[in-house]
């Protein structure tokens, strides 16, 4: 392998910042929405942005994820932004990796939105939307999760129709083939935004190298 074609992850690491990004983000396809409103540093990447969507859904990160947005100067492109796992394909020009590109760079004003793809089985796509720029609270830790409604699907349940078959089962009690005994004790209205622990993403990107 010539160096040229070699992966290089860069591993996330804290960095001052004055400012906080708020964005809402949205779980397309469900009615009412699962969604959540959190706040990250200015200074996030795609992949700590990542870490805090997984933890914010409740989800496990077992699978890859990408991003998509528009690129402002070159109107009707998007540009992708892979997971740090993925083997794009190289001959490829408009693809960058999540580790190695800052929010900033794409999220510059309000308003401004992404494409968040995670799970390609099951096809989980959410529209991150950036709400609100403003400076840092003093002594408060980022980032925090503000307000949502809905817990995030299991894992590996299926994608949308999964997902609703989940809760009608649920609803009807019926455990015929075995459904509800693999929910465990997930139930869709159940979240709470003070319960979100959110990871730091450089251990959740080293305990991914160790494995």
């Amino acid at each position: 392998m010539k160096d040229s074609d070699k992966i290089y992850i860069t591993l996330p690491r804290k960095r001052p910042f004055k400012n906080v990004f708020q964005f809402r983000i949205t779980l397309i396809g469900t009615d009412p929405p699962v969604w959540r409103r959190i706040v990250v540093p200015e200074n996030y990447t795609f992949y700590d942005l990542h870490v805090a969507i997984q933890d914010a859904m409740g989800w496990l990160d077992y699978h890859l994820h990408d991003f998509e947005i528009r690129d402002e100067e070159e109107k009707g492109r998007f540009i992708r932004l892979e997971c740090p796992w993925t083997e794009p394909d190289l001959e490829e020009d408009d693809w960058l990796r999540t580790t190695e590109v800052p929010l900033k760079k794409y999220f510059k004003k309000t308003g401004n939105f992404a494409l968040y793809n995670y799970d390609y089985g099951d096809g989980w796509q959410l529209e991150i939307f950036l709400e609100d720029i403003y400076p840092r609270e003093k002594n408060k830790e980022y980032p925090i999760c503000l307000d949502g409604d809905l817990s995030g699907p299991p894992e590996d349940c299926g994608g949308i129709s999964g997902y609703y078959e989940c809760i009608e089962a649920l609803m009807s009690k019926d455990d015929s083939e075995g459904l509800l005994t693999w929910l465990g004790d997930w139930k869709p209205d159940d979240f709470d935004p003070k319960t979100v622990v959110f990871e730091s993403p450089r251990k959740r990107i080293k305990k991914a190298l160790e494995d």
